[in-house]
Parts: C-alpha cells; sequence; structure tokens
C-alpha cells in the first residue's frame, strides 16, 4: 500500500488499515524510527482508564451553577 505525502505533509492514512486498526477521527498516532525504517502505531488515550474511578452522589445543578458564578465574580470583580 502507499500514499502521498501533501506539501503540508499530511498522508492519508488507506481504509484497509484504518477499519483494521479501528481507528477514527480524533485518535493519535505514535511514530518512531528504527533502522531507516517508520514505525507508526495508534496510541489509546489513559483518559478511559480513569472511567468509574470517582463516585459521587446525586448533585443540585442549581446549587453547582451558583457556586460557579460566585467563584467567578469574585475572579472577575
Amino acid at each position: 500500500m502507499q500514499s502521498v505525502i501533501t506539501s503540508e505533509f499530511n498522508t492519508i492514512i488507506p481504509k484497509v488499515i484504518r477499519e483494521k486498526l479501528k481507528l477514527s477521527v480524533n485518535d493519535t498516532l505514535e511514530w518512531k524510527i528504527e533502522d531507516r525504517k517508520i514505525i507508526v502505531f495508534p496510541t489509546r488515550s489513559s483518559f478511559l482508564k480513569y472511567q468509574n474511578a470517582v463516585k459521587i452522589g446525586k448533585g443540585d445543578i442549581s446549587e453547582d451553577i451558583q457556586k460557579v458564578r460566585n467563584i467567578r465574580a469574585e475572579k472577575y470583580s
């Protein structure tokens, strides 16, 4: 498979590769150079490893909005 490098140094990942690696918009790629070879592989965001890590009870959205408004008013007064 081949792809072209544009004048802005962008390239298109062939569809077969995107599908096989389950890549989508905003995914990130890691680039490495080894012995005159370019190795590219997808990196998975570590953000999701914190999913369900914080346990909270039911909140009060009106109270939370008012707290933020008060903090903002103090910051800009």
